[in-house]
């Protein structure tokens, strides 16, 4: 077999840098939006509000019907196309970016493990004792990468790309995570007839892909139906995003995975504004509104809330950090270069900005009971990632130098 040809490093670098630039303009409207939902919510308006989250639209054609209020078509239809620029971006970093290669990924694999692991075991002693409470035990392993970005670049030009990579791919990995979680953990009463619908139509993914289709469209016309398929069958739709993602191909008709004859990196190109500045803040509106007229002390002592705070703002910076000062210790990953260990803290607190993927998880945990947990988790989710965020913000500010 022929070597493939070396990358240039504009072909690898450039998508990479303009991710992180929209990815952190993103962040800075996701903080904005959240804070106008936190106000809405708690004005004369809040009643509109929640007339507008539980506003009913139904689609359907003779018996077949679609029928969810505003709230879930967001979380179950938008976020899919979220879930298919994650999937997008995940493929190019394995095939061709920082993670594919064990030296450069293997830092970031193992804070990921790390900033898991921990405030998941966190969440579960705040509440071993309610099987109920329990479920949110996924809700502190997430990081919302454009919220984590958005606080980075309050920083500038100071900030070392290097940090910034490893940032963006423990992130990524963290997005990996919370797919396998989502499949393994939050599936409703399988349809099977549904389920056998969604196989058929990824086997005319893969046909496509094997044919040498390198036509976006065509796949996206696959994954309407694949999406629907999957809605049904009591496995979460957005994953179909992630499916469908891994079939578009990254090399184009000439076998160049350039930016300009790449279907996957002109997908992901296409995609990216409007996840950025248009999906994620309208799911940051309609999530992160929290009423706090109602709440006392007790709830905000809550083991719910309690586990999520200590989640993200304790756990993820301890794993985060353990985990790299282990790997590094045994010799199985080394730090960047110019990157100290300070600077590996305080990226581990941006690591505790849940935020995004923090709500979907909620949602999905409580979805089918624990109403009554569903202010507090998203209590507790906007303090942790707020605090983390802050916290890791000064810590930065104080290990990087001003180039100035």
């Amino acid at each position: 077999m022929k070597a493939a040809p070396p990358q240039a490093p504009d072909a690898v670098l450039g998508p990479l840098h303009e991710f992180l630039r929209k990815e952190s303009a993103g962040g800075l409207i996701l903080m904005a939006v959240a804070v106008l939902a936190l106000l809405v919510a708690n004005s004369p308006l809040a009643a509109r509000y929640t007339s507008l989250r539980e506003l009913p639209l139904v689609v359907g054609a003779g018996e077949f019907v679609i029928a969810k209020p505003l709230l879930l078509w967001i979380n179950d239809g938008l976020m899919a196309v979220f879930f298919l620029l994650i999937g997008l971006e995940l493929k190019r970093e394995l095939l061709e970016g920082h993670l594919s290669s064990w030296r450069t990924a293997s830092l970031p694999a193992f804070a990921a493990t790390g900033g898991m692991l921990v405030p998941a075991l966190m969440y579960a002693a705040f509440n071993w004792r309610d099987p109920v409470a329990l479920q949110g035990w996924a809700i502190p392993t997430a990081t919302d990468i454009a919220f984590a970005l958005g606080v980075l670049s309050l920083l500038g030009d100071r900030v070392p790309a290097a940090l910034k990579v490893l940032l963006l791919s423990v992130a990524i990995f963290d997005d990996l995570g919370a797919v396998v979680v989502i499949a393994a953990f939050h599936t409703a009463d399988l349809s099977w007839l549904s389920i056998f619908v969604a196989l058929g139509l990824i086997a005319v993914l893969a046909g496509l892909n094997r044919a040498g289709v390198t036509k976006p469209a065509a796949y996206l016309w696959i994954g309407v139906p694949l999406w629907v398929a999957v809605l049904k069958s009591g496995v979460h739709a957005t994953l179909a995003g992630v499916v469908l993602a891994m079939f578009i191909p990254l090399r184009g008709a000439h076998g160049s995975s350039s930016g300009e004859t790449s279907p996957l990196r002109r997908l992901e190109h296409a995609l990216h504004p409007w996840v950025a500045f248009g999906i994620l803040p309208v799911f940051a509106f309609v999530n992160a509104g929290v009423s706090i007229g109602g709440l006392t002390w007790r709830d905000a002592s809550h083991p719910v809330a309690l586990g999520i705070v200590a989640g993200l703002l304790i756990g993820k910076q301890l794993g985060v950090f353990a985990f790299c000062w282990l790997a590094t210790r045994v010799g199985l990953a080394a730090l960047p270069a110019g990157v100290g260990w300070r600077q590996i803290h305080g990226t581990a607190l941006l690591c505790g900005i849940g935020f995004t993927m923090s709500l979907f998880i909620a949602s999905l945990a409580f979805e089918h009971g624990g109403a009554a947990f569903a202010n507090l988790d998203r209590l507790g989710i906007l303090a942790g990632s707020a605090v983390s965020g802050a916290l890791g913000y000064f810590v930065l500010r104080s290990a990087i130098p001003n180039r100035r």
